[in-house]
């Protein structure tokens, strides 16, 4: 999968792209990544990139010109044209389930914005879509890009280890995933539960589904209101708001 980042900034990447699962993928030759710096499209002996809005307003917005220049440059001799994101507190909440949909193309551009925003032009005529990492506002899109391309790549298979991990994971089951045990079995008194340690799959899974229940009930009961939910898992959980026992 191929990633193009356009920043003002692209020293900001370095380290993470240089480190742990990112830099494996890129050197298993699963991801590529460039980074692309639209100053150098800027046409003027200033290196413009910003400008006053018009209609006045403190701040400054980013010019369509070096933008739109360095994008029609990447995608030139491509066949088809790939989705093309602002990082944007304006753009779509980035959930889990959006990363699937994103790990299905085997291209993204990403355009890191800054100072006040974007031209407008960039947004209807340029742009496919805009994605938000949370309801806050940053000094620029590098960081929500770095969220993205993590996100998305660690679905791509062969990136992890093992990608079972992946479907596990908190929020691809849309719960939050079930706890987690390694050795020692007794650290300070605190045992592992003893169901992991039986060798009895089936109990071991029906223990994970209804820790995992637990867990969103608990902390995130919200993504229960579309979660898949089968009749034992309804179940479980009308016992958890009642208080009865379970079993």
């Amino acid at each position: 999968m191929r990633f193009d980042i356009l920043t003002l900034f692209p020293e900001m990447f370095v380290g993470f792209m240089e480190s742990s699962i990112i830099r494996k993928a890129r050197e298993k030759g699963l991801i590529e990544t460039r980074l692309v710096n639209f100053r150098d499209y800027a046409t003027d002996r200033h290196r413009t990139v910003d400008d006053t809005p018009y209609g006045g307003g403190g701040g400054m917005v980013l010019k369509p010109e070096p933008i739109f220049a360095a994008v029609e440059d990447l995608l030139k001799d491509l066949p088809k044209k790939p989705p093309i994101l602002l990082m944007s507190p304006q753009g779509e909440p980035f959930t889990q389930k959006k990363a699937e949909e994103l790990a299905q193309h085997d291209h993204l551009v990403l355009i890191c914005g800054h100072y006040e925003g974007f031209d407008e032009r960039i947004r209807t005529h340029l742009a496919t879509g805009e994605i938000s990492i949370g309801d806050y506002v940053l000094t620029g899109g590098e960081l929500p890009a770095m969220v993205v391309v993590d996100s998305v790549s660690r679905l791509i298979p062969g990136v992890l280890g093992n990608q079972s991990s992946a479907v596990d994971d908190s929020f691809s089951t849309s719960l939050l995933e079930y706890p987690q045990y390694t050795r020692p079995v007794d650290f300070r008194g605190w045992k592992v539960p003893d169901i992991l340690l039986s060798g009895h799959h089936a109990k071991i899974e029906r223990w994970r589904r209804q820790e995992s229940l637990r867990r969103t009930w608990e902390r995130r009961p919200d993504l229960l209101e579309n979660a898949p939910l089968s009749d034992e898992d309804r179940e479980f959980l009308r016992k958890l708001g009642s208080g009865e026992p379970d079993g």
